[in-house]
């Protein structure tokens, strides 16, 4: 006998069933929401015959269907080197040699019949038939000893842009750079799904459009053909923003190891400048500077360097009367002449003035009167044209007063323009025996706290100075002029200067020039001159009105202007002989703390 409980729940089957599909589809949902795919996949995905659209960006595939009679290698750098974005694709199938024999046998003679049957017909003789039979001919006989192998070979590019008008107009720029090398593409039409899915890193060849090739051709296409620095030896730069190699390398392997840095202010020229004087100093080169702001100084206290502080009320003095020491026989026994060759332009600049002012310059009657009052000073002091003589203590700017205040004709005059610097306003400084030592792997001449009429003066004292240490002690130095714009309004100091650009290969010195004022630096006939004789050049960001100018010193493309008004700090383009990239400046946590100027809380 069955017992039935009263007012018992009866369920629905088709409740049951709808509540289990509501749950299998709430579980098959937050397992979606959670996967790698949704989390990266576009919002969306549209196709059309000749592009398509994912998310808001517009694409485009096309494929590369002939190919001239020879290619050279790196004829694919062009296309890697653009500055657009886009994928390439490459794939290379192999191919039985035995089979590709077969087929060259019978295409050498069906080759051959044809060329038979022309000259029976009395036709002209075919350059092209004879130029494929000796062809087929070359590779038959490669592929026989093993030299060569063959391929298949399909080479799909995929260009990517914000608009379809910037597609199109980066698709003409793809063609016609494949158009000059005779490399003839097409547009994937109605295959922008398979063409997309082909350029993918996924290895899916969907287009499958081929072209026969052997091992010499395939070669030529080796896709790792971007501006590239990197050596062996060297220090790192940076990152090389086109294919995010490093760019290592040693300035001493160029014709000359000059560089020059041009930047407006706040674009990190002078935190570039620093970081490769800190990393040089790693590989053994000794480094000299010329701070007119006191940029230095941390930097040089941190690798234990020697801090000169050039100013008026300072125990540093320079003698620019200073003889080089321990010079070869050569230099020697021109050591004193083109001392003096130096101290003419130094007088020039302390008498007379820039030529950019008008301020007036020494006339022909003052120019012979310093000339033997030169002479005579060193004369009185023992020196002599004689490099023997040269050991003697040199004289000073107050004995070279002394002289022209008992000489005749001009003389007088000459001593009492120079009178501010032997018992003036800047006496001192420049007019006593030298005392300071630069045998240091970093010496930093701070000339910061001194009068602006003062400071070209001093900068080219110390240039003098620091070149007559180079002169007497070969060893690889870097020499770096912050701020030399200055030099360029003197003239004497700006082919002082260039002197220094043309000789310092044969020292083993690499000048840095380092400016913010283009205009200024390159307006100057010896700026100009300067940068032609620097292998290297650095360009960081400009200000508008000096893109133009640089622009048509180092030829640069319509989209080089564009970015060099743009680069973002730390960011610029980098000039190594015939080689250029764009570099990104990049320092570790240690080195930017030692370099940097910028405030800790500024640089987070």
């Amino acid at each position: 006998m069955a017992l039935f409980k009263k007012n018992q729940p009866q369920y629905d089957p088709q409740q049951l069933a709808q509540q289990q599909h509501e749950i299998e589809i709430q579980r098959a949902f937050e397992q979606g929401i959670t996967t790698l795919r949704d989390l990266i996949s576009p919002s969306s995905i549209e196709f059309t015959s000749d592009h398509f659209r994912l998310g808001t960006k517009y694409g485009r595939t096309m494929y590369v269907y002939g190919y001239p009679r020879t290619l050279y290698t790196g004829w694919l750098s062009p296309i890697i080197n653009i500055d657009e974005v886009l994928d390439i694709s490459m794939y290379v199938y192999p191919v039985d040699t035995g089979v590709i024999m077969q087929n060259l046998q019978k295409k050498v003679t069906q080759l051959e019949a044809s060329i038979e049957v022309n000259a029976e017909q009395g036709r002209i003789r075919s350059p092209e038939l004879e130029a494929a039979i000796g062809d087929a001919e070359e590779l038959r006989d490669q592929l026989q000893v093993g030299a060569e192998k063959f391929f298949r070979f399909g080479l799909y590019i995929t260009i990517w842009a914000n608009s379809l008008d910037e597609l199109n107009f980066v698709q003409h720029k793809i063609e016609n750079i494949f158009g000059q090398l005779m490399v003839f593409t097409k547009v994937a039409s109605s295959q922008q799904e398979q063409g997309m899915n082909s350029s993918l890193p996924q290895c899916s060849d969907e287009l499958q459009i081929r072209r026969n090739m052997n091992t010499g051709a395939i070669s030529t296409s080796f896709p790792f053909t971007s501006a590239d620095l990197t050596q062996e030896q060297g220090i790192l730069y940076g990152v090389n923003m086109h294919n995010n190699g490093l760019v290592i390398f040693d300035r001493f392997t160029l014709e000359n190891a000059n560089l020059v840095v041009f930047a407006k202010s706040g674009a990190g020229k002078s935190f570039t400048v620093k970081l490769e004087a800190l990393r040089s100093m790693m590989v053994g080169s000794e480094i000299i500077i010329i701070d007119p702001e006191n940029e230095y100084q941390k930097l040089c206290d941190a690798v234990g360097g020697s801090y000169v502080h050039l100013a008026l009320n300072s125990s540093a003095r320079i003698n620019p009367f200073d003889l080089p020491k321990k010079l070869d026989r050569e230099d020697a026994n021109d050591a004193l002449r083109a001392n003096l060759v130096t101290l003419h332009g130094l007088f020039r600049l302390m008498l007379g003035g820039s030529t950019q002012t008008g301020a007036p310059l020494l006339t022909a009657n003052e120019e012979a009167d310093l000339d033997q009052a030169l002479i005579d000073t060193y004369a009185r002091a023992g020196i002599t044209s004689d490099p023997l003589t040269h050991q003697s203590p040199p004289p000073t700017i107050p004995m070279l007063f002394d002289t022209l205040v008992h000489m005749e004709g001009t003389g007088p005059s000459l001593a009492q323009r120079l009178r501010k610097y032997t018992t003036g306003t800047f006496a001192g400084i420049f007019s006593q025996q030298s005392n300071i030592d630069i045998n240091n792997p970093m010496v930093v001449f701070n000339i910061r706290d001194l009068e602006d009429e003062l400071r070209p003066i001093a900068m080219y004292i110390v240039l003098n100075h620091v070149w007559n240490v180079i002169r007497a002690d070969k060893r690889k130095r870097l020499l770096v002029v912050d701020e030399a714009w200055q030099l360029m309004h003197y003239e004497d100091s700006a082919n002082f200067l260039f002197s220094l650009a043309k000789r310092a290969r044969k020292y083993l010195l690499g000048l840095t020039t380092v400016t913010q004022d283009v205009e200024d630096f390159m307006s100057s006939k010896m700026g100009r001159a300067i940068v032609a004789n620097s292998s290297m050049q650095l360009l960081l960001k400009q200000s508008p009105s000096a893109v133009d100018v640089l622009s048509d010193v180092f030829k640069l493309t319509e989209e080089e202007k564009k970015r060099l008004s743009n680069f973002p700090v730390g960011q610029g383009l980098f000039f190594a002989g015939q080689n250029h990239v764009h570099l990104q400046i990049i320092a570790s946590e240690t080195e930017e703390s030692l370099v940097s100027s910028t405030p800790p809380q500024i640089r987070r």
